[in-house]
């Protein structure tokens, strides 16, 4: 990885830190997105001194805003002439909805908005690096999911797990259509399950997602192990060329049946292009 650049966002803890400081350990320059300054400071400090590399440095955005991730965009296109990987990584999972100031139901903004956002807006740099890469954190909870495209925002009825269940599903459906979109042009996409992980992620979920996650910590992955596939699609040779796939624990696996609707991919790409207005560079 000496050379290139990685930009990780939600690398503040959890499998976003552990997935910065395996490509800095490995020799690349990494930029982290982290929601505050404080957050992104600590975390630069804890990945220069695990990785023993000084090439970290950190940018702040709040994900949940569309104005945020322009204004990233605009800063890592500045910083960096071309990018070699992308990791979308940042996610949550809340209890109540509550809207965005953009008007859109918060999980369904930063787990699936921000990345597609991101994605098109940073494609330009990433196919000047390529051979480059995109890879989408997703969750084998997208099994669970539906794109409700009559109600995406829980407007009629909002459910905490239904609402992350179908972000995760829109991560998988939107790297299978952004794939075929990259087709020829050197950049890949890919998106993974990185296991049932002890994270942060459930602290602000349903009372009984928080009460299942305390009662199983014992027996959840540390982040470590979960960032495995994050590393792997991130850096490793095996995967040069392989885009539009679904991984877990380092191999292909087939993803939920919907996932595959190219009907159901048009549509999705169609309102989230609606929902940032991403056409405007």
């Amino acid at each position: 990885m000496r050379g290139k650049t990685c930009v990780v966002t939600g690398a503040s803890s959890g499998i976003g830190l552990e997935t910065a400081v395996a490509l800095a350990q490995a020799g690349a320059r990494v930029a982290i997105v982290c929601r505050t300054a404080e957050k992104g400071e600590h975390a630069v400090k804890e990945i220069k001194r695990r990785s023993q590399s000084p090439d970290v440095l950190f940018f702040v955005a709040d994900l949940s805003s569309q104005r945020a991730v322009r204004a990233l965009a605009a800063q890592l296109a500045a910083g960096f002439p071309r990018l070699d990987v992308l990791v979308n990584n940042a996610g949550l999972m809340l209890a109540e909805r509550v809207l965005t100031e953009d008007g859109v139901e918060t999980t369904f903004a930063v787990n699936h908005l921000a990345y597609f956002l991101l994605a098109r807006l940073l494609e330009p740099t990433l196919v000047a690096g390529a051979p480059a890469r995109i890879v989408n954190v997703a969750s084998r909870a997208h099994e669970s999911g539906t794109l409700r495209f009559d109600d995406l925002m829980g407007t009629r009825a909002y459910d905490g797990w239904k609402a992350y269940a179908q972000s995760k599903l829109a991560n998988v459906v939107f790297t299978y259509e952004l794939a075929r979109r990259l087709a020829g042009t050197g950049v890949t996409a890919n998106c993974l399950h990185p296991g049932v992980v002890g994270t942060n992620i459930g602290n602000a979920g349903p009372s009984w997602i928080r009460f299942g996650i305390k009662l199983a910590r014992p027996f959840l992955l540390g982040s470590a192990k979960g960032a495995a596939t994050s590393i792997y699609l991130a850096s490793s040779p095996e995967v040069e060329g392989a885009s539009g796939k679904y991984f877990v624990d380092l191999r292909e696996r087939r993803s939920s049946d919907e996932s595959y609707d190219r009907a159901v991919a048009a549509r999705l790409w169609e309102v989230s292009e609606e929902l940032t207005d991403a056409s405007r560079r």
